[in-house]
């Protein structure tokens, strides 16, 4: 079956609604793509999250490797989405990227998942270009959550 790779950030949620978005669309693995997994936002830190998570049977992974490098998330946050894609492109075609990034394609490939980060809209966010990065070699259609 090729389910779809599913996106999803966080800014404006509480944990409860991003649990339960995520639920609602059947995901069954959170594949947490921030460099950095903690969050001043009450929980939305790894720890937290994760067996949170766990307790919706929902698998949770970090990835560190697929997080943006710290001068993409400068660009992201001042709104230069350009810069940002160009800085996490040359990240991701680096060997540990790589890496990170075989691993993603085969949770993708086992079960329903879900890219994790903390910006709303996708195409300010470095999520997107892993997600389409996966697509490209599954096959998988990327939906935005």
């Amino acid at each position: 079956m090729l389910w779809p790779i599913f996106t999803c950030g966080y800014e404006g949620l509480v944990q409860e609604q991003l649990l339960d978005r995520l639920a609602a669309a059947g995901v069954k693995t959170l594949l947490d793509v921030r460099a950095i997994a903690q969050s001043r936002k009450a929980g939305f830190s790894k720890t937290l999250l994760g067996s949170s998570a766990a307790s919706r049977r929902i698998d949770y992974i970090h990835v560190r490797v697929l997080g943006t490098p710290k001068e993409g998330r400068i660009a992201a946050r001042a709104g230069r989405a350009a810069e940002m894609a160009a800085i996490f492109s040359a990240h991701l075609a680096t060997e540990g990227a790589q890496a990170g990034l075989d691993k993603a394609v085969t949770v993708a490939a086992a079960a329903p998942t879900c890219l994790l980060c903390f910006e709303r809209d996708p195409h300010m966010c470095h999520r997107r270009l892993v997600a389409e990065a996966i697509a490209a070699r599954t096959g998988q259609p990327v939906v935005h959550l």
